[in-house]
């Protein structure tokens, strides 16, 4: 079953915004580790981004406790 991708919430708008302005973000995850680097894209279960090295990371976003915008 195919699910929805609701682009009428806040949670997914901001998301958006992150990646069309390519804001480079802190991600903690559930286990206390931290990502950092800048949202490639997201789907209903997923977010992928990129480390200072390009690399890709997907992270299941019931893993993830915040997304926050990284002050330098």
């Amino acid at each position: 079953m195919l699910t929805e991708f609701d682009t009428t919430l806040p949670s997914i708008r901001q998301v958006q915004n992150l990646i069309k302005q390519t804001t480079p973000v802190e991600l903690k995850l559930l286990t206390g580790d931290v990502l950092t680097g800048k949202v490639l894209w997201q789907d209903p279960q997923c977010i992928c981004i990129a480390d200072e090295s390009t690399q890709q990371i997907t992270v299941w976003k019931q893993a993830i406790a915040y997304i926050k915008p990284k002050v330098s």
